[in-house]
This record gives structure tokens, sequence and C-alpha cells, in this order.
């Protein structure tokens, strides 16, 4: 039961005095129509003129203030494009400016004839806050600034084709950003009218700036900028960088109807006969493909390729379906051992002695590693966590341990292996688990500090018993020191005026460990961080950092002293693509800081500098130190921008040296690709191609790298093992070829007169010392 705060008489009473005035008008004979009252209020009777005026109102402030806004928007876009004809002659720039000119002349005519059929002003009302207000709205919406306007009109020739396309993307961008704006206000766009119009835009202005981009990229004279599309077939462009092999993805792991991974038929509509056959086999570079058929959306990552990790001649590629192990050797392609099928994702791997650990955090995993899935809301069969696999036969891999976590495990980072236990940091960034599939696990909820969010697993593996391996403690490494809040970093949100909207801090999505300088990075969503781990088991936070252009703080790398750490930002998710002509160069890129005194301070940027196509996903991701004796070299993955190398041994002026990049895996669509890491291991870069393979790449001789160098490189000993979020000092034998690496470089500065004797002198040296070992070996 409930009350109205009424007596039902009080009610009855007023509903029937309403009618009776009804009666008194004489409309008797026509059926009662009323409109009831907020509670407590008494209905009121409505004419059947007034029923439907409801349709006067099928429009709202926000709709009005949409019209109005995108009317001044158009109009410097055709401000903009009036300027192409006296300052270039490039026929597509020039045929741009004619379709923008056409259809946003059109487009105001439209909404100006809409305001003035609801009676409403063409302007907005002046700004509540004056015209720094306005100021912010423009900036909002992609508008160029006076001071831009006046730079584009200035320019000429090439460089207006340049800023044209730049200013124009960015403007276009912004429209997009309002009509997004609109469809999340309340009541905003019901008008059929409006809203048939407003699509129409978001259409249209994102089938420019494709055009757009792709006439962007055509400017550059990089050679990647335009790359031909293809699965098998793509183009392909190398600086100082050679591809040695190329291993498609073993059988099994991949779908032989669809084996680029390109979208899938759109289900039929409901009523429609269906199709019961096959889907027939695509081809990455079919012609004459009807789009409107195929989803827009990429098929699960089931079969990507992941990340690496390296023991002796071993090298295991991890992926979204489980393993693969392959045995290196020096001058034949990789040969595959065994594959691994255990699905759930994310796959990272790293090796320890015997034993392989791969983080799972995927809802699909299973306990017992089947194809399945998990279709229940909670179950026990559920996986999500840390696996651990006896890899001794390496052609029959064996799961002896698992540890279930709350937000499963995305990465993880094997940080010792003392006293016959080993200790790895998880990381899971994934939602945070029932406690009625995993007892302890408590979401976002408010004032309950135990909380699985805002934490790292700190996990114990025996390694005599696998199977005993346990999670030993979950520290709050982003409370405040001072007030013991466990939000203690970055609150998610964007840092002002144009600038990124970072990611909250509550989990980290790589820690990589330098176990020997007891230090870590963590990349951790909202903040970059430095832990000291003098003692594994428990990591202290010691310095975090953040930065306006980063969305998403990723990766970390140390440099080969430990002063220094790369950390990168995955902005849009890896899965966007963010590498284009129009996108700013300092967000979804590197970061690269000094490390003083315990503290991190930032140097420079660096980004991938070739533009990259629509249909190419791109942005920084993993990568490692190239160990060339005194430089600071890193190798990077781009997914579909490729791989490139690149010189931070001046922190503040980093310079790329070498790359290696094919064209998209599609010329119509966005395919999931590319490199997902890019490693350096014993004189080779292994490369994991998410949808075609495993790459192997070599660096060659050029003004920025010498054959000494990348000799010495190779003779560089990293240890036995080599995981991806480990770091280990690299240190290199008393050869003459590391003698050879030092005077390139001093002669490379012009810091060194007596180069040539020197060298002389290395020579007859090396001669004495072969000469030796030939000795030596004929005696015995």
């Amino acid at each position: 039961m409930f009350s109205t705060g009424l007596k039902r008489g009080t009610i009855r009473a007023r509903m029937l005095a309403g009618a009776a005035a009804v009666i008194a008008t004489g409309a008797a004979a026509e059926p009662l129509i009323v409109q009831p009252g907020a509670p407590g209020a008494a209905p009121r009777a409505l004419s059947a003129e007034d029923a439907v005026k409801i349709a006067d109102t099928r429009y709202s402030p926000d709709d009005v203030r949409f019209m109005q806004d995108m009317i001044i928007h158009h109009a410097q876009a055709v401000e903009m494009s009036d300027l192409v004809k006296d300052r270039t002659n490039r026929k597509e720039i020039v045929e741009a400016a004619g379709r923008i000119t056409a259809s946003q002349n059109d487009e105001m005519k439209f909404m100006r004839g809409w305001l003035t059929d609801r009676g409403q002003p063409e302007a907005p009302p002046a700004s509540s806050s004056g015209d720094h207000g306005d100021h912010d709205m423009h900036a909002m919406m992609g508008m160029a600034t006076p001071e831009q306007m006046k730079e584009l009109a200035a320019a000429k020739a090439a460089e207006f084709d340049r800023l044209f396309l730049t200013l124009m993307t960015k403007h276009h961008e912004g429209a997009l950003k309002m009509v997004d704006r609109l469809f999340a206000q309340p009541g905003a766009a019901y008008d059929p009218v409006l809203f048939e119009f407003v699509n129409d835009v978001k259409t249209d202005q994102t089938a420019e700036i494709r055009k757009m981009n792709a006439l962007l990229a055509s400017l550059s004279p990089d050679p990647r900028a335009e790359l031909k599309p293809g699965f098998l077939d793509a183009g392909q462009a190398a600086k100082n960088m050679a591809l040695v092999f190329s291993l498609p993805k073993p059988a099994g792991f991949y779908d032989p109807a669809n084996p680029a991974g390109l979208p899938l038929p759109k289900p039929e509509k409901e009523g429609k006969k269906t199709n019961t056959k096959k889907p027939a086999k695509r081809d990455a570079d079919e012609d004459g493909d009807d789009k409107s058929k195929w989803s827009e959306r990429s098929p699960l990552l089931n079969f990507s390729n992941t990340d690496m990790a390296y023991s002796g001649d071993i090298l295991v590629a991890g992926s979204y379906h489980g393993f693969n192990i392959y045995r290196l050797k020096k001058d034949a392609a990789p040969e595959l051992i065994s594959s691994v099928v255990c699905p759930g994702g994310q796959g990272d791997v790293s090796i320890v002695g015997d034993l392989l650990i791969m983080s799972v955090e995927q809802t699909r995993g299973r306990v017992d590693c089947g194809l399945q899935g998990v279709a229940e809301e909670h179950s026990p069969d559920r996986f999500r966590g840390l696996r651990i696999f006896d890899i001794s036969d390496l052609k029959a891999p064996r799961q002896v341990g698992q540890v279930q976590t709350c937000r499963g495990s995305h990465t993880h980072s094997v940080v010792a292996n003392e006293g016959g236990k080993i200790i790895v940091y998880n990381s899971g960034t994934s939602r945070v688990r029932d406690e009625k599939e995993l007892a302890g696990c408590i979401g976002d909820v408010p004032g309950d500090d135990r909380t699985a969010l805002f934490r790292i697993d700190v996990v114990e593996i025996p390694v005599a018993d696998p199977s005993k391996s346990r999670i030993i403690d979950s520290p709050a490494v982003f409370a405040d020191p001072k007030t013991g809040r466990l939000a203690g970093l970055w609150q998610g949100g964007d840092h002002g005026d144009d600038t990124q909207k970072t990611n909250r801090t509550d989990q980290c999505h790589d820690i990589t460990v330098f176990p020997t300088l007891k230090i870590a990075a963590g990349a951790c969503s909202g903040n970059g961080v430095i832990f000291d781990i003098s003692n594994p088991r428990k990591p202290k936070r010691i310095d975090e950092v953040t930065d306006k252009g980063f969305a998403y703080w990723h990766s970390a790398t140390f440099n080969n002293a430990g002063d220094k750490v790369i950390f990168t930002d995955e902005w849009g998710g890896g899965g966007r693509p963010r590498c284009r002509a129009a996108d700013p160069v300092t967000w979804g890129a590197d970061a690269i800081y000094d490390i003083v005194g315990g503290k991190l301070t930032q140097r420079s940027l660096y980004k991938l500098p070739a533009p990259q196509a629509d249909e190419e996903n791109c942005v920084a991701h993993n990568g490692s130190v190239v160990p060339v004796p005194g430089r600071d070299i890193f190798v990077q993955a781009w997914y579909q921008g490729g791989v490139s190398v690149m010189d931070f041994t001046d922190s503040a002026n980093p310079v790329e040296i070498a790359y290696f990049d094919r064209g998209p895996i599609d010329k119509k669509h966005l395919v999931l690709g590319g490199y997902w890491s890019a490693y350096w291991y014993d004189g080779r870069i292994y490369g994991t191609e998410i949808a075609r393979g495993l790459d192997v790449l070599k660096l060659t001789p050029s003004e920025f790298l010498s054959e000494n160098e990348i000799a010495a490189a190779a003779l560089a000993d990293l240890g036995q093992t080599v995981n991806p979020q480990t770091q280990t000092p690299a240190t290199w034998p008393a050869d003459p070829v590391v003698a050879r690496a030092f005077i390139d470089q001093l002669k490379r500065a012009d810091a060194l007169a007596n180069a040539d004797a020197i060298v002389a002198a290395l020579d007859k040296a090396d001669a004495t010392l072969k000469s030796g070992a030939k000795s030596a070996a004929d005696a015995a």
C-alpha cells in the first residue's frame, strides 16, 4: 500500500469537479481528457487540441543550443575553405574545400530554418562567463583560434596544405564531439528531423576526416605513410633494419575461414530468411566488398599473439589462445616445438627454470583450459589469475599450479627466485569478481577499504610444489601516505583545456622490475610510479608523476644503467588509429624520464614519426633495450605502426634510427593487428605480429649504428632467461669488437683525433687473439 497525501474521496471529488467544468462548457458529448498533476495535485481537464501539444515540445534547449553552436562551427569551416583557392593548387585539397563549402552552407541553411520554424534565435545567448567562456566552448568544438586562422591565411603551398588539413581535421573531430555531447543529454535529439540531421553530420564528417587523414599522410616523404594494404602481401618499408624470417601462425592458432581476423558478417535481421551455409572464406584483399554487410567490430581476440619470454635457445610466444614454444637457431628460422591451447587471454608469459607463468584475465578462462568458456555468472570452473606450467618436457607442458585473483591477471613481473620460492607481482586490470565466485573479492564499495581496487598482488610460487602457490599480500601501493586514503593518486579526468582524459589510478598495467638495482617502474593507468623493491614482498612507492598528454600509462622500460625510464601511453587501448597525421604528437607517445635522487624528471616525449592510415591501429607499445655498449637504444612495437628503434642516449633529444613496417591488414576495415611486442635477444629482434605470426629482424649498419656496435650488442650477456617485465644489466666480454664500438662512437662525435691508429692496434690484437685461439684448438 502507499499514500498519496490525499484521501481517495477527495481525489474523486476533484475529478468530478473537473468533469463538471468540462460539461459546463458544452463539451459533454466528447470523452473526458485529463492530465494528472504531481503527487497531491488535482488533475486538470485538457482539450483535444491541448492534449497533442507535446508535438511542439519534441525539441529541447540542448537541441537549440546544438544548432546555434553548429552554425558558428560550420561558418568557420567555410571561412577556412575560402582561403584555399589563393594558396594552393593541389587538386585533392581544392576538391575537399569545395565539398566542405557546399555541404556546410547547405547545412547552415537547414539549421537556420529549423531554428526559425521553432521561433528560436540563430545566435546563442551571450556567455555568462564572458569571452573566456566562448573561447573554451570553441576550443572544445575543435575550432581554430584567431592566431591559428592568421597563421593559415599567411601560409602558402605545401605548408598551407599541411596546416589546412590539420586544422580542418581537428575542426571536424570537434563536430563529432558536439554530436556525442548532444546525445548524452537527457531528452535531447528526440525531434526526428533533428535526429536524422545530426546522424548525417556524424556520418559525413567521419568520412571527410578519413579522406583528410589520407591526404595528410600523402604529404609525408616517409615511405611508411602509404604502404599497400594486404594480409600476407602488404607493402613493406625498412630503414637500417631487415626482415630475416617471417613465420605464420601455427595451425590451431587462427581461424581457417578468416585468418586475417576481418570483421564478421552482420547477423540477418529478425524475420529474414537466414543462410545456414558456412560463411565463405574471406580474402583480406578482395574488391567489391559491400561494407554494409560486415560488422565494424572485429572478431574476439581469441587468436591474437601477445608477449614473449626467452630461456637459452627457447622462445615462448603468448597468445589469447594459449602459447607456442619455438627453438631459436643462429642462421635458420625458429622451429616450432609445440603449441599449447589454453584460452583466457591476455596470455603474457614468463619463464623461471622449468616453470612457465601465464597471465589470464578474460571471463571465458577455465580451470581445465577448456575451449567452451564459462556461461554461468558465478562458477567454480572459471579461471582468472596466474597459471603455472611445467615445461621441462617442451613437447608436453603440464599445468601444475594456479592462483585465482580478484581482477584476473593482465600482466605479471618475476621479481625474485630465492630460497626455492618465486616472487611475482600480479597486475589485474579487469572488473572485480563477485564474492560468490571468489571469497574476499570486493569491488568499488564506498568506504570499504577491503576493496580489490588500488592494489597489486604479491604472489609466492614454491618451485618444488607450484600447486601451493598463493597470494601473500595485496598492498595498497597507491594510498595517500598522510591520510591513508586508498585512492591516493590520479582520480581520473582531464588536466585542463586541450589535455588528455587520463584513466583513474586503481591498478598498474605493467610493472617492470630491476632486481639488481632494487627498483621497479610501474605504468599504473593514471600515473607513472617508481617503487623501492629492496624487500620484494613489500614494494614501497617512492615517486609518482602524471602527464597531461597521457591517456593510459601502459608500460615501462629502464635503460641499462637504471637511471632512465621510458613510459608508454596506450591512448585508445591499442585498437584505435592513433598515429594519423593529424593526431597530436604528444598523445599516444613515449615519455622519457631521468631518475635523479629517486625522483622522476621528464626530459622529452617521442612518438612514431611516420603517419599511419585510419585502417591501422597504432600507439606506443612494448619494447626493450638494445644493449649497445655506451648508448641507450630502444626497440619498440607500435602495433600496425611497425617496429621503431630509438636512440635516447640524450634523453632530452630522442631520435629514430631504424624501422620496419607493413601496410594495413585490410584496405577498407580497421583490423586489429601489427606488432604486440618487439624485443632484442641474442643478436636479433623478435616481433609478435598479432594477426600474422612471428617475425625475426636484424639491425643493419648505418650512420646511426656501426657494424661494430651491432656486433657488440650481440655479445651482450643478459642472463640465461629474459622475461618481458624483468630487467637485468647487460654485461660485455673483453672483446676487441666492444672496444671498436666505443671508438666508433667517439669518431661519430668527432672526439678522437688518433682513431685510425687505435683501430689498427685493435686489429692486430684481434688477429693475435684469433691466431692464439686457433693454435690452442690445434694443440688440443
